[in-house]
């Protein structure tokens, strides 16, 4: 089988208190892109995995397997497989490259599994899990397994970069508790392509927290913002930073005069899903 992982960026996330639970209540606004991971999942002799063509991993400290994993745990499946997975999210982006890549092996491999038994083994594997099972745009709460889909909002182009910057998504949550819970910066609604004004508040409440442990992230964003003379906001807890553009070629001409980083463009477009079978292949194969 041949699987399509696709990344999301979160157009707006808005961060609440810790609940009993220990997560922050979330309030978010994620759309897929066409930047996808390419997962090939095949039976085996033993079980085996392999990143990006290189010597065997650890399947444990993988969420791609330990979404196979899930998948056996629902369905009994017991054969040896063996997953290569070629990586082209950045990681450490905000773009969610390895729930993507645990949500596409659920979706595919647990394709008639009950569907809410499926989303209750996405919860259990992480935060971006669920909106990964559904993709395209969607509006996502609780703390991320309540993702209700929205009709596509088109018009609109991402120039994106990822800064040399490091940053644990665990450790820019405490920051933002430290700091009282601080809002971040909203994109005013002219600067917004038309078929977004009337959604959430276009703001991420982690960027002050990002900000306040990588101050280089501030640094670029500031000077994404001079080159590209439109607002640039963070995907995720960071570091990925993007911007709003009328088309993709103008997206991509403004990822060309980036100062560095891993940078492209990419155009929302209506992704029924977060994740695919690919390459012509069927699913079953």
């Amino acid at each position: 089988m041949r699987i399509h992982a696709h990344a999301k960026v979160n157009l707006a996330l808005v961060v609440g208190r810790v609940r009993p639970d220990g997560y922050h209540e979330l309030r978010g606004l994620f759309q897929s892109l066409d930047l996808a991971d390419r997962i090939a999942v095949d039976l085996a002799d033993v079980d085996e995995l392999v990143v990006d063509g290189g010597a065997p991993s650890i399947p444990g400290e993988n969420l791609a397997w330990r979404a196979l994993e899930a998948v056996r745990d629902l369905t009994g499946m017991r054969r040896a497989m063996r997953m290569v997975l070629a990586k082209r999210i950045p990681t450490q982006a905000g773009l969610g490259g390895g729930s993507a890549d645990a949500a596409a092996v659920l979706g595919a491999l647990g394709a008639d599994v009950d569907p809410g038994r499926l989303a209750g083994a996405a919860a259990e594997l992480g935060s971006d899990v669920p909106f990964g099972l559904v993709g395209g745009t969607a509006v996502v709460r609780g703390r991320g397994e309540i993702v209700e889909p929205l009709p596509f909002a088109a018009g609109y182009a991402l120039a994106v970069v990822v800064p040399p910057v490091e940053l644990s998504t665990p450790e820019v949550y405490r920051r933002w508790d430290d700091l009282d819970g601080p809002r971040g910066p909203a994109i005013p609604a002219a600067a917004l392509p038309p078929s977004l004004r009337d959604l959430l508040p276009l703001r991420n409440d982690l960027y002050p927290a990002a900000a306040s442990l990588a101050p280089d992230l501030d640094d670029w964003r500031a000077e994404l913002e001079a080159r590209w003379d439109v607002p640039v906001a963070m995907t995720g807890s960071g570091s990925g930073l993007f911007g709003f553009f009328p088309t993709r070629s103008e997206a991509a001409a403004a990822a060309d005069v980036a100062p560095g980083g891993v940078r492209f463009a990419d155009a929302a477009e209506p992704v029924p899903r977060a994740w695919e079978a690919g390459d012509g292949l069927d699913p079953d194969a």
